[in-house]
């Protein structure tokens, strides 16, 4: 029975995983292109979260999904085991990716609900600036976190198989990152932080036609919020399945037993591979949730087609307006 776990467990991962691991990285750099082409998202705290967020989701597809899911499902190959730097490093860059790309999505969040507020003080807290240094402290923080896998994560050969797994080697990292980094760090504090300022955020944006603000600043905060409110909405059933599941596996009662070990494998095979949309679907949320981001996005396309055509054509210097 555990056999046939494994089997379909590997055949899911094939067939599903690497179409989201595909439209994950597409997606995640067309995010890329809209953002960094568009002066109005350049100079926009929140879209800047959200650029750094594309290209760490876009890094985890590649550091985590990859090598440890798709690559394993078709060669059968687990390269954690043959190379210990990779067993190690691995694991670092996962690690920073996704805690990386939490931290960035709750900012971007609160950040539209600052940005929405109708109190001039904390309207002030929305700034590229702000944004950066944020950013900044982000990732070193996500870097410093991660020296505790390169510690204690090694090889361990099994006396029985003589299997080598890549494995945790400290009892008390191992109780750290199974009741507290996996189902709270990067489990149920975000989607909470996430849910709670997204609530906050739709609610200030039912009044914020009757408040006297720029139209263009008006219309950019409604667009980025419509589009962070429906990430929020739908990455809240992403990420629950696997925290959850992951919280039930940390009881060493139900592992002992064999058979409900092979089934709550499989289903950690499952919810992982729904775990990653979560990295692979921004972009198609963005385009389903605005129909600016759509019309910005078909300008972006536009101009980078025609600045080629334009320079078959030297003479053809006509220039679009930013959406």
């Amino acid at each position: 029975m555990s056999t046939s776990f494994v089997v379909i467990g590997k055949q899911v991962t094939k067939y599903v995983g690497i179409p989201i691991f595909v439209s994950g990285v597409i997606g995640g750099l067309l995010n890329l292109a809209v953002f960094f082409s568009l002066r109005t998202f350049r100079q926009s705290s929140c879209a800047f979260y959200l650029t750094i967020m594309s290209f760490v989701n876009i890094g985890q597809l590649f550091s985590g999904f990859l090598p440890l899911r798709i690559i394993n499902s078709l060669l059968n190959v687990d390269g954690t085991e043959t190379s210990l730097f990779f067993c190690k490093f691995q694991i670092y860059l996962s690690q920073l990716c996704i805690g990386a790309s939490f931290t960035c999505f709750c900012l971007a969040i609160i950040d539209q609900y600052l940005a929405t507020c109708a109190h001039p003080r904390w309207l002030q807290l929305c700034n590229i600036k702000l944004a950066h240094r944020l950013i900044i402290i982000c990732i070193l923080f996500w870097m410093l976190h991660g020296i505790l896998p390169l510690i204690f994560y090694n090889h361990i050969q099994s006396p029985i198989t003589n299997k080598t797994s890549c494995t945790i080697t400290n009892s008390i990292f191992n109780y750290y990152r199974n009741y507290f980094f996996i189902p709270v760090l990067i489990g149920y504090l975000p989607i909470i932080t996430a849910g709670l300022f997204g609530v906050l955020a739709y609610r200030n944006i039912q009044q914020i036609s009757y408040r006297t603000i720029p139209v263009v600043r008006r219309e950019l905060d409604k667009q980025l919020t419509t589009m962070v409110l429906l990430q929020v909405f739908i990455n809240i059933f992403i990420l629950l399945p696997y925290t959850t599941v992951v919280a039930v596996a940390t009881n060493t009662s139900l592992i002992s037993d064999p058979i409900i070990q092979a089934k709550l494998q499989f289903t950690i095979t499952i919810v992982v591979v729904i775990y990653n949309i979560y990295f692979s679907s921004s972009f198609y949320i963005y385009i389903c949730a605005s129909k600016r981001f759509r019309k910005q996005f078909l300008h972006v396309m536009y101009m980078i087609y025609s600045n080629q055509w334009k320079q078959l054509r030297p003479g053809d210097n006509q220039v679009m307006p930013e959406i």
